[in-house]
């Protein structure tokens, strides 16, 4: 059952059983719509990846073209975090796999993930938001985001994790709304 309470400040949190919304709202008057810009503060990389219980598929910048396109075919992935050690040093994709053979034809099969691959690696932290992994990843044109411990990474999200996750709330907190307005 959510709770809303408006502060002088144009603060405004929203407390529901599992979630507390703190942000401001800022109403546009010319088309009646409201945005709200804050925080959902247990909607973070960390929860997600709390859920999960396999692992990272991955390559190194050594590996052949041809074996990390058979990999990622055979996991049915669309990226592999490309590994030195315990650091991702970049991410071999789909699209780094396909531009390159549209531009450079079929003789890129024989080359190196790390002669093609994004480098460096845009990476995520466990406290980093849901929605602004979201944002980052639409800003910058990226589906997959290695999360990362300092220098260490330690799980790795891709586009749709997020938006299954957001969905699942999304569900949840329409099923809170459904049952407080059938108790009031």
């Amino acid at each position: 059952m959510p709770v809303r309470t408006l502060s002088g400040n144009g603060m405004e949190t929203i407390i529901c059983p599992k979630a507390v919304i703190r942000g401001t709202i800022a109403g546009n008057v010319a088309n009646g719509a409201r945005q709200f810009r804050g925080k959902e503060t247990d909607m973070t990389i960390a929860k997600i990846l709390e859920d999960r219980e396999f692992s990272v598929v991955s390559c190194s910048a050594h590996d052949g073209i041809q074996h990390a396109a058979r990999l990622m075919t055979e996991k049915k992935i669309g990226a592999l975090p490309v590994m030195d050690g315990d650091r991702v040093v970049g991410i071999f994709s789909e699209r780094d796999l396909l531009y390159c053979v549209a531009k450079e034809g079929a003789e890129v099969l024989d080359r190196t993930v790390g002669d093609i691959m994004t480098a460096p690696a845009i990476t995520i932290t466990l406290d980093e938001g849901v929605y602004s992994a979201l944002s980052m990843m639409t800003r910058r044109r990226i589906r997959h985001l290695p999360v990362v411990d300092g220098d260490k990474m330690i799980g790795f999200v891709s586009i749709g994790d997020l938006v299954k996750y957001r969905m699942v709330r999304i569900e949840e907190e329409a099923e809170q709304m459904r049952e407080y307005i059938t108790t009031a």
